[in-house]
């Protein structure tokens, strides 16, 4: 196996250079890859040493395209059964963003600069966000069709300045909100019962919708997430491990859920909040059946919209797990927090909600500190 440098000028007179891996694969046939740059040849050949000694190297067929790959993957992703979203999304990926712009190169071909040129490209002509996603997808396709080493120095960064914190009363509703918003729920134990559980347990709208009356122990006052329903009302398996969780159940839930339980439709899927006759709920149904609540609650933006969405209760949730007690708070530990959320990581809680944590400037605390050590 070698890794060498070829210089070469074309027919314009432009000198070209590029550095080439020369090796036999497992059945002693010859191979060649061509890379840009040394590093990249460097690491293909360090690779190919390792899979060709084991037995597992495969060399990539020259007439495989990026758009042929991606296809492969996709079929690949639907075997592992993956959620009908994720199948959408990556689609989505594939045919408006990979195919038209890389599809027609072939694999054996493909280089660094080239997945470079895409990241530009992509970053040019839509949001950070969106071409983060669509960059990883092109990675996993790749990877799975043993060219991840292509895409190993290409990413694209979260953007610190486009990130917004979320904010009290813009994007977690209040205490006073919360308290009005039951209050608008007098007489509508379904609407009672669905906002005090939202607010009071942190469920994501997917686990709400999903959450079974065998799921909920009303004598052991708790609930347990096992299950949830995604946007095509499909019931599948919480969205991580770290998601099947036991969240305890306050007083006021329990009391809620009690009431409802008496004239919740019965169906075959014994769904806590399903439609009138038991089956699933769509996700704007449920956000819709709250709009009339929030109206009259007064919580309704400039419009006179409803100010929140589902997920806005689970964010309440989060704040109240981690305020202080004299803020009306639990003050509980972010680990706890992390529990409770469902979070996969401590992470991820600190990464959305950490600014909500007590910051340990209180002066009187530290006055009080301060005394204690040097008395």
């Amino acid at each position: 196996m070698s890794v060498r440098k070829r210089t070469w000028t074309t027919c314009k007179g432009e000198a070209k250079e590029a550095w080439i891996v020369d090796y036999a694969d497992g059945t002693g046939q010859r191979r060649i890859r061509t890379f840009d740059r040394k590093k990249e040849a460097d690491a293909y050949a360090a690779k190919a040493r390792v899979e060709v000694g084991a037995g597992t190297h495969i060399a990539l067929s020259g007439d495989i395209t990026i758009a042929v790959a991606a296809e492969n993957w996709i079929k690949r992703v639907e075997a592992e059964g993956r959620e009908r979203g994720t199948l959408r999304q990556y689609r989505q990926h594939i045919d408006l963003h990979i195919v038209p712009r890389i599809g027609r190169l072939k694999l054996a071909k493909l280089t660094g600069r080239d997945i470079e040129h895409f990241r530009d490209a992509l970053l040019a002509g839509m949001s950070r966000a969106l071409a983060r996603k669509v960059l990883v997808s092109l990675k996993s396709l790749l990877k799975v069709a043993h060219c991840g080493h292509v895409t190993a120095d290409v990413s694209i960064g979260k953007s610190q300045r486009a990130e917004r914190k979320l904010e009290i009363g813009r994007d977690i509703p209040t205490p006073g909100e919360i308290k009005r918003l039951v209050e608008a729920t007098a007489n509508k134990p379904k609407l009672r019962a669905l906002l005090l559980t939202a607010a009071m347990t942190g469920l994501r709208a997917s686990e709400l919708r999903g959450l079974r009356w065998s799921d909920v122990d009303l004598k052991a006052e708790e609930l347990h997430v096992r299950q949830r329903a995604d946007r095509f009302c499909a019931i599948g398996a919480p969205k991580t491990e770290e998601s099947r969780r036991t969240v305890p159940l306050a007083p006021d839930v329990l009391f809620a859920l009690k009431q409802w339980k008496l004239a919740c439709p019965k169906g075959a899927l014994d769904l806590v909040f399903p439609t009138a006759r038991g089956a699933i709920e769509y996700h704007a149904n449920t956000l819709r059946s709250l709009h009339p609540v929030m109206r009259d609650a007064g919580v309704v933006d400039k419009d006179g919209k409803s100010k929140y969405a589902l997920h806005a209760f689970r964010h309440f949730f989060a704040s109240w797990c981690i305020n202080p007690k004299e803020r009306g708070g639990r003050e509980l530990p972010a680990k706890v927090a992390q529990t409770l959320l469902g979070h996969s990581s401590i992470t991820m809680t600190l990464d959305r909600y950490g600014h909500l944590f007590p910051s340990g400037s209180d002066r009187t605390e530290l006055a009080e500190a301060a005394r204690t050590l040097l008395a």
